[in-house]
């Protein structure tokens, strides 16, 4: 089995070697995705603990060549991977992690007046600027309309921006299923 650290980063334009005498054997590869990954070679199998130094000493390196936004990957046997426990019981689970907070919310889309709609996605409105579908505290699906029809924001304008969060009271916004929420949200 081959071992390697790999450094992946946002696709670089002529990506240079790093320094052969720090890290010898390297060679430059594109992901499927088009990042830039420096894929080196290592001699042995590392621990944990070298893993953790040679990660360090490698993003050392990296800040210092200029780059600050970057993965490290490294191949050993010392590093630990993460145990699969499955529960018999439900119980036992939450004794383990407790309870687990459910937001109705979250869910992708429900029915409303007899169609599928997507739940929290504000899209273009037919009575005014936007609307975007919500389930309301009594767990029915709303259909909330804000904005003006017709008018344009600038909202990077700080002035306008100041502006209209004070004039809407944006630090507290409401809930979801109120209009103010969603226009607070635009700005």
């Amino acid at each position: 089995m081959a071992h390697f650290a790999r450094v992946v980063m946002e696709k670089q334009e002529g990506p240079q070697l790093l320094d052969e005498s720090i890290f010898p054997d390297q060679q430059i590869l594109e992901s499927e995705q088009g990042a830039t990954v420096y894929h080196i070679d290592l001699p042995r199998e590392l621990n944990e603990q070298e893993c953790d130094e040679y990660a360090q000493r490698l993003a050392d390196y990296m800040y210092e060549s200029g780059f600050d936004d970057f993965d490290i990957e490294i191949s050993g046997s010392g590093i630990e991977e993460a145990d699969e426990v499955t529960y018999d019981d439900d119980d036992e689970f939450y004794e383990d992690f407790g309870t687990m907070w459910f937001n109705a919310d979250a869910l992708d889309e429900a029915e409303y007046q007899g169609r599928n709609v997507a739940l929290g996605k504000p899209t273009a409105g037919d009575v005014k600027k936007f609307k975007v579908y919500v389930k309301n505290p009594s767990g029915n699906v709303v259909k909330v309309n804000f904005g003006q029809k017709g008018a344009r924001i600038k909202k990077d304008n700080p002035e306008r921006r100041r502006s209209f969060r004070a004039r809407h009271n944006c630090d507290n916004p409401g809930p979801r299923h109120k209009a103010r929420y969603w226009s607070c949200r635009k700005w």
